[in-house]
């Protein structure tokens, strides 16, 4: 048996983690998170000014912090970026993929039926999530493979594990990034190095500017329906907060897990475990 060591285990000082989609709400508290523990961080993402306030947090935090233009559905400028996290921080030890989202007119609604979903705004929503996972896990996936050894960490969504009514292209595209976890993480360990692990998170229910609308009712300035219908059925009785995904990220990214590849972990506040009754 392996000595353990409770002061290094979870340690992320000096790791290279690149997180896609690392300027929105929970990815830029997982990257500030990061940061702080001493990792070396580069923020991926279309709009790289929004990291703007990030590097303003982080001035005085032990790690590091880029930020990098990169649109996750246009492999050419994501090789852009990798080169540039090459040559700015050295190297990569962990990929997060957390750029993803729903869109409104891929959503149900009372004024808009199943059957009037264009294809293009069913198309955007799964690009967006599923082949912005595996675009990114192309990239920078195969320096892994090279060296072999890394991390990857797909953001997932509780919709994957239980599809929820309205949301039917969002919790099919999530639904997709949980099976090429699980695949990946098995091609990965066994054609290249079983130092190589993928694994997913699955949150649970956060409120964020892409699903306020679902969320919150403007006009009562109360929980919608569905709002409440989802507090209702979390046991930890709230919505999470962004700090609740750190510790299981500084989890999977870490030697804790060493031994654990190809899993979809809940972050829900109890969600899944309930039956209603």
């Amino acid at each position: 048996m392996s000595e353990f060591d409770p002061q290094n285990i979870f340690s992320l000082d000096g790791n290279r983690i690149v997180i896609t989609g690392g300027t929105g709400v929970l990815c830029g508290e997982i990257a500030l998170a990061l940061v702080r523990a001493g990792a070396r961080v580069a923020v991926l993402g279309r709009h790289p000014e929004k990291a703007d306030k990030l590097l303003e947090q982080v001035r005085e935090m032990p790690g590091e912090l880029i930020a990098l233009r990169a649109d996750v559905l246009d492999r050419s400028s994501l090789e852009v970026a990798f080169r540039a996290v090459l040559e700015q921080l050295g190297g990569i030890d962990g990929l997060i993929n957390g750029a993803g989202g729903n869109a409104p007119a891929a959503t149900t609604s009372p004024d808009r039926s199943f059957f009037d979903i264009l294809p293009d705004d069913f198309r955007a929503v799964s690009d967006v999530n599923l082949l912005g996972t595996v675009l990114p896990s192309q990239v920078f996936g195969k320096q892994m493979a090279e060296q072999g050894s890394g991390v990857i960490v797909n953001v997932s969504s509780m919709a994957s594990l239980r599809p929820l009514t309205r949301i039917f292209a969002y919790s099919a595209a999530k639904s997709g990034v949980n099976n090429f976890t699980r695949w990946l993480a098995v091609h990965m360990a066994r054609e290249y190095s079983p130092k190589i692990r993928v694994n997913a998170i699955a949150p649970g229910f956060f409120l964020t500017e892409q699903n306020r609308f679902l969320l919150w009712d403007e006009e009562k300035s109360a929980w919608s329906e569905r709002g409440q219908a989802i507090l209702d059925h979390t046991p930890a009785g709230r919505f999470g907060d962004p700090a609740d995904l750190v510790g299981s990220i500084f989890w999977l990214l870490s030697p804790a897990s060493s031994f654990v590849t190809g899993t979809v972990i809940p972050i829900d506040g109890g969600f899944s475990a309930f039956s209603g009754v």
